[in-house]
């Protein structure tokens, strides 16, 4: 198995959680025993002709458009035989312009690898529905380890939401919340997504009009991600459309439930670290908010361990590869 490790390819950019991803899951295998599997994109050229790789793939990290996408990475594997992991799999709320372009990149990007990574059996099922076809398809979920310090801090009297901002990520559904329980504060821990803004901009006016204040707090690094995911009073997770969602985890490895819209992605992740999220139908997150907000102790894990963690995620990917014809 070890001659056939493949490379992983890592990415020189910040504030990218695919690049982060692709790092550590390097850093998991190489500390659970193996030597440092990584290297940068940037230095793929110098590597022999047939050397195996493993990329973190999702068009925006890879390219300015799909069509761009799909061609690097085509080509990259006309020199190396490749194992991808799909992020942000295709969906509706890609849109109908951007809906097909997507699809024929990551169909594209499928054809070409020896086998085909998914986070979830969710968007497993999103290939399929969308005829994305792959050699073999694997499904190894996002890791999830509990940070150290995790007991109950006084919080703020508001709705979180984690992440980037752009327009379905759920900001829409936790304002109509907090607006409808009467919580007259709201909290987007992270940044507008790039060219996304003036849709924030916008968002905040619109919450001022329904009485919620939106704090936007910018990028933040690790340790006051985790002091905020901490303080936040009711974190929500009411993504419209997800494929697999890091905010979900980071939530959880704070110590944190979040309340979350009911969707086939949340019920398996509800399955997979049972206890760990409070899940609403969509129609009925503002009275599930509202319960939060009265019973703060629901939204801190009782547990001192969750499935799942770094290290099952590195031994998974060193599972998965064996099994693959390189």
């Amino acid at each position: 198995m070890t001659a056939r490790l493949p490379r992983v390819v890592v990415h020189d950019v910040d504030q990218h959680g695919v690049a982060t991803y692709a790092r550590d899951v390097a850093d998991a295998i190489a500390d659970a025993g193996f030597s440092d599997l990584a290297v940068l994109r940037g230095e793929l050229a110098s590597l022999a002709v047939g050397t195996p790789l493993h990329l973190q793939f999702t068009d925006r990290l890879w390219a300015g458009s799909p069509e761009d996408a799909a061609t690097i990475v085509t080509r990259l594997a006309a020199q190396h035989p490749l194992s991808v992991t799909f992020h942000d799999v295709p969906q509706p709320s890609d849109g109908e312009r951007n809906l097909p372009r997507r699809l024929a990149c990551y169909r594209a990007v499928a054809r070409s690898a020896v086998g085909v990574v998914v986070n979830s059996r969710h968007e497993a099922e999103l290939l399929r529905e969308h005829d994305v076809r792959a050699e073999r398809v694997g499904v190894i979920p996002l890791p999830v380890d509990l940070a150290a310090g995790g007991e109950p801090h006084a919080t703020h009297a508001s709705v979180g939401v984690l992440g980037f901002f752009y327009p379905g990520k759920g900001h829409d559904e936790a304002l109509r919340a907090a607006a409808g329980a009467g919580i007259g504060s709201l909290s987007i821990l992270g940044r507008a997504s790039d060219g996304h803004a003036a849709d924030l901009e916008a968002f905040v006016r619109g919450a001022a009009s329904q009485g919620v204040a939106v704090e936007v707090t910018g990028y933040l690094d690790d340790g006051e991600l985790l002091r905020r995911c901490r303080t936040t009073g009711v974190p929500v997770v009411a993504h419209r459309h997800v494929s697999a969602s890091g905010s979900l985890g980071s939530w959880i490895a704070a110590g944190r439930r979040p309340v979350a819209s009911a969707n086939r992605y949340i019920a398996e992740m509800a399955a997979l670290r049972p206890g760990t999220v409070t899940v609403a139908d969509p129609e009925a997150l503002t009275s599930a908010v509202g319960r939060a907000a009265q019973h703060p102790e629901s939204t801190w894990l009782s547990t001192a361990t969750v499935p799942h963690g770094r290290r099952d995620v590195a031994e998974a990917y060193l599972d998965w590869w064996a099994g693959l014809a390189w």
